[in-house]
């Protein structure tokens, strides 16, 4: 059994990428750096992109392991399943428009992953809700692949 072929479309994220970025400031709180690494490879088999982040928010180390697919062609998404070291758990889905912008979705948290033609950098701005219907502006984030 091979994957679908849409798996294919995950191959853009495939590498070590810097991240960096900042949350927004919220109730008068000042915004929190972000800095560290995102990697991402495939998972014996092609079904399956593993997705290992590496960062520091203020003072705090963040590590999560995700893995991403297969494609579902029902919904036409990619399940996502994220586990981090403070014990969570998240479960979100992305989709690719035919522009090449993702977006991720699920539970209290959304984004928009924009990649740059030349695959060398990344953008996403990260959106949060409390109270499921009200969207805050959370964070922005870069990324730069690489070598």
């Amino acid at each position: 059994m091979a994957p679908r072929p849409e798996n294919k479309r995950l191959d853009v994220l495939v590498g070590r990428w810097r991240s960096e970025g900042r949350t927004v400031p919220a109730d008068g709180e000042p915004p929190v750096r972000i800095a560290g690494s995102d990697v991402y490879e495939w998972l014996a088999g092609g079904f399956f992109l593993v997705h290992h982040v590496d960062v520091r928010m203020g003072g705090d180390t963040v590590e999560v392991i995700e893995m991403i697919g297969p494609y579902d062609p029902a919904t036409g998404t990619y399940p996502m399943r994220s586990f981090d070291d403070q014990g969570n758990f998240t479960t979100m889905h992305a989709a690719v428009d035919d522009r090449g912008v993702w977006t991720f979705t699920g539970g209290a948290e959304r984004a928009t992953l924009t990649i740059a033609e030349d695959g060398s950098t990344m953008s996403a701005r990260w959106e949060r809700t409390d109270d499921g219907s009200t969207w805050l502006h959370w964070m922005d984030m870069t990324f730069a692949r690489e070598a």
